[in-house]
């Protein structure tokens, strides 16, 4: 039988074992918010592009550039068969040149009619017949100098020039090949600026996206990372692909944007999504079927505190009810612990 003094004893004992604070790690949540990598896949393209078609159709002669060469402006990049556009220009130059010498005895009739009339020796009607045959002359020999600028703008149509410095980004041309007239045959980039251009599903992260900064990573040419600036994020969703368009214009440009055009990009967006109290994972525990935390008061005994989970991350949670910014919880070493425990740092050391 138990005697009084043994009793005490032992309800001594275990107070002291419940007063013994157990070493646990104790971090202080802290309130967050939470960004999420938001990565897109897209390509590389020229800020403004042009596509070339010749003015004249016919058949292909010549194609002097190929796919990611550069060009000057003015620049002869194909042509076509001139045979026809060569043999008119050389019957328009002919009929200038008639026109010039009919302008010529005209003017020199007219010249001799006004001095036989200032002589006495002629007729007025004379003067007035070799002035009209000499406007005559004077408006064939217009007519054949505009026939010869159309001629030769004809056979200048026949070679297709760059309109300004560029980059071939494609070619849809090749000797011996039959074009239409404004058949687009080549296209180039022009070289003011390059832009990653992202094809996404639809999300409503998208709605802030707009002057956001995005790291680039090209993915299939070796080169440093670049960072651009969403320029747009298109309004509504193409209905043939069901994405969204999202144009992020590239801030630091490259020296060569040749390597660059139509390489495959990937995109990095911190968007911030919520706000919340982040505490380790480790800390999150369970009362029946809720989440709870164990938190630790002023004076160093836990409790189980039930909480709402707004976001999971790789090595913490987003605790949306239940924690205050500032408050002490249990991060690791909870085995051991029930209501009311006393609990100390694990990195403090008994004297």
């Amino acid at each position: 039988m138990m005697t009084a003094a043994l009793a005490v004893a032992m309800a001594h004992g275990a107070i002291a074992q419940d007063d013994e604070a157990i070493r646990v790690r104790i971090v202080t949540a802290e309130t967050q918010s939470l960004t999420v990598d938001l990565q897109l896949t897209g390509t590389i393209e020229a800020v403004d592009s042009i596509d070339l078609g010749f003015r004249q159709g016919g058949r292909v002669t010549e194609v002097s550039v190929s796919e990611g060469d550069r060009v000057k402006a003015g620049q002869a990049l194909a042509r076509v068969n001139s045979v026809q556009q060569v043999q008119a220009l050389n019957v328009a130059e002919a009929g200038l040149t008639a026109a010039r010498a009919s302008e010529e005895q005209a003017r020199q009739a007219s010249e001799r009619a006004s001095a036989m009339l200032a002589r006495g020796v002629g007729t007025r009607a004379a003067r007035d017949q070799a002035q009209q045959a000499l406007s005559q002359a004077e408006g064939a020999r217009e007519q054949a100098e505009t026939q010869v600028e159309q001629a030769r703008r004809a056979l200048e149509d026949t070679v297709l020039t760059a309109p300004e410095d560029a980059v071939i980004a494609s070619k849809d041309i090749s000797p011996g090949q039959v074009v239409a007239v404004a058949q687009p045959v080549l296209g180039l980039a022009t070289l003011n600026g390059l832009e990653a251009v992202f094809h996404v599903a639809d999300d409503p992260l998208l709605a802030d996206m707009q002057d956001q900064t995005v790291r680039l990573q090209t993915l299939d040419v070796t080169r440093p990372d670049m960072t651009g600036r969403v320029i747009e994020v298109a309004p509504l969703v193409d209905p043939e692909t069901g994405t969204v368009t999202v144009r992020v214009r590239i801030d630091d440009m490259p020296a060569s944007t040749v390597s660059l055009l139509g390489a495959s990009v990937r995109g990095h967006i911190d968007v911030v999504m919520d706000e919340g109290v982040v505490v380790p994972w480790a800390a999150l525990m369970r009362q029946g079927s809720a989440p709870a935390i164990w938190t630790v008061d002023d004076e160093d005994r836990v409790a189980l505190t039930p909480v709402e989970v707004a976001h999971f991350t790789d090595d913490a949670i987003y605790v949306s009810e239940g924690l205050a910014d500032g408050q002490r919880v249990v991060g690791e070493g909870s085995q051991l612990l029930y209501p009311g425990r006393k609990v100390r740092p694990a990195q403090e050391v008994t004297e």
